[in-house]
């Protein structure tokens, strides 16, 4: 099976990000390709490391949108999300005169 990709971003310099999948589906990277000019030669990012660099450019804003879009299309038409409870809280000891109870 070819390798599947899917444009994260262009930038106005011509340089492309794609999301990739190889043969098998945990073979998921960014691809860079540059603008012919800057002579640069294209780039496989493995995907963790992409998303670790968290550096703010365009094409990293670009792929977490993407992601954001695939979780709210996973959640089209089913229930509203349930919300945990908030940071810390579920830690808490009961305060005095209150007993504890597990559900």
């Amino acid at each position: 099976m070819p390798t599947m990709r899917t444009q994260i971003h262009a930038s106005g310099n011509d340089d492309q990000w794609f999301l990739c999948q190889g043969d098998d589906a945990a073979d998921v990277f960014v691809f860079h390709e540059p603008n012919e000019p800057s002579g640069g030669a294209p780039s496989r990012i493995e995907l963790a490391v992409f998303l670790a660099s968290g550096n703010g450019s365009p094409e990293h804003r670009a792929l977490l949108t993407m992601i954001g879009s695939l979780v709210e299309a996973g959640h089209a038409g089913s229930a509203p999300a349930v919300r945990g409870p908030e940071p810390g809280a579920a830690g808490a000891e009961p305060t005095p005169g209150e007993s504890a109870s597990s559900i």
